[in-house]
């Protein structure tokens, strides 16, 4: 689960994390009353979206009155970042700038450990940063046994910084920071960047948050910051039905039984040159109505060029499947390519059921695949 920007902070101000104050605007308008409210010289005007890109998308603007901050104001809230509509906007306290710094603490699976990242170049490059110099971001396992005591986060904090002032301030901030990841179950915990002021002081300019789904049970306060995007509505509808349902960005959407067999399918999918356009296991049933809901959500993606069905029948017979497929297109009115693959108990029988209609039949994974990929072309 994802958060905005401005509830990140308020998560951080609440563990006198150092932020910078702000004020949320809805309206154009309300940007005016920020501004006098702030009663700052500079400020700086923000979209708030829960996606990354958002300085180089026009997203993030410094106003030096209030005239600048309405009009900055104005045109992000008719912006669209990367498919995600601006409906609100902070107005917050700009910063002197000395120096920026980027550091993060996320879940590392490898390590089976939260991982500290950080890196003496922050800011709007950052990816640029890890593409071309990898070895100037640092990494350090957290042992959960052990945590991060002040020794740990002074020696890492000197990584950043040599002046002691500042290696006490970060020293400070890793901690709060890594005891709020850890209190509310967060994946990711960034600041991007840290910033050193002319003053001396570490602020935290930007903040960024996400949350282990599987944890929001226990974590009320952080549940009700939840704002679905429309993947996500899909995902949560999709799992209603019984699915298991991932939206990606390809022509090939895939419908399988089973997770490791879905996982296998969008593998070959990207072997044979084509593009997966969702992860979906249905499960095990061959119920007609299963089928046409998981085709509805298909269809309902405009990129889908093909739809490629990939079963294997363990308990699920192929013959039970196909008939639930014919069942199933009965209804179901759309000029779509289906290239269906069934192998395992009767798949014989399943794909002679299946031969002379509108189906496409492949007997093995690698024949369908290929079949999917060049009808997607």
């Amino acid at each position: 689960m994802k958060i905005h920007e401005y509830q990140a902070k308020d998560l951080f101000s609440s563990y006198d994390i150092p932020v910078k104050n702000y004020v949320l605007c809805h309206e154009a308008g309300e940007a005016g009353k920020a501004y006098d409210q702030l009663a700052m010289e500079y400020v700086v005007v923000k979209a708030q979206v829960l996606i990354g890109g958002r300085g180089k998308a026009g997203g993030v603007k410094l106003a030096r009155s209030r005239e600048e901050a309405l009009h900055h104001a104005d045109n992000i809230l008719k912006l669209t970042i990367k498919d995600y509509p601006v409906t609100k906007i902070i107005v917050t306290e700009a910063v002197d700038i000395k120096s920026e710094y980027y550091m993060s603490f996320i879940i590392d699976r490898n390590t089976k450990s939260v991982v500290l990242m950080m890196c003496t170049e922050g800011g709007v490059d950052i990816e640029e940063v890890a593409a071309k110099s990898p070895e100037k971001i640092h990494k350090f396992s957290i042992d959960p046994l052990v945590g991060l005591p002040d020794y740990l986060a002074r020696k890492f904090a000197f990584v950043m910084f040599n002046d002691i002032s500042q290696v006490n301030q970060m020293t400070v901030i890793l901690q709060k920071l890594y005891k709020l990841f850890i209190d509310k179950d967060a994946s990711l915990a960034e600041i991007n960047p840290l910033v050193l002021t002319d003053q001396g002081n570490l602020v935290a300019v930007d903040a960024k948050m996400t949350f282990d789904d599987n944890a929001l049970y226990r974590q009320p306060d952080v549940l009700n910051l939840f704002e679905p995007t429309e993947d996500e509505k899909v995902e949560a509808a999709a799992k209603e039905k019984g699915f298991s349902f991932v939206h990606l960005d390809g022509e090939i959407g895939c419908m399988v039984n089973g997770a490791g067999l879905a996982m296998a399918t969008m593998d070959m999918i990207k072997l044979y040159g084509g593009t997966p356009a969702n992860f979906l296991d249905i499960g095990g049933s061959s119920n007609p109505n299963k089928v046409i809901d998981a085709m509805t959500l298909l269809l309902k993606d405009p990129k889908v060029k093909v739809v490629l069905i990939n079963i294997f029948g363990g308990i699920t017979r192929c013959d039970d499947v196909a008939s639930g497929l014919l069942t199933a297109f009965e209804q179901l009115k759309t000029d779509i390519p289906v290239i269906v693959r069934l192998t395992g108990t009767n798949e014989k029988e399943g794909r002679k059921m299946l031969q002379g209609t509108r189906f496409n039949v492949a007997e093995t994974m690698g024949e369908a695949t290929l079949m999917a990929v060049e009808a997607s072309k």
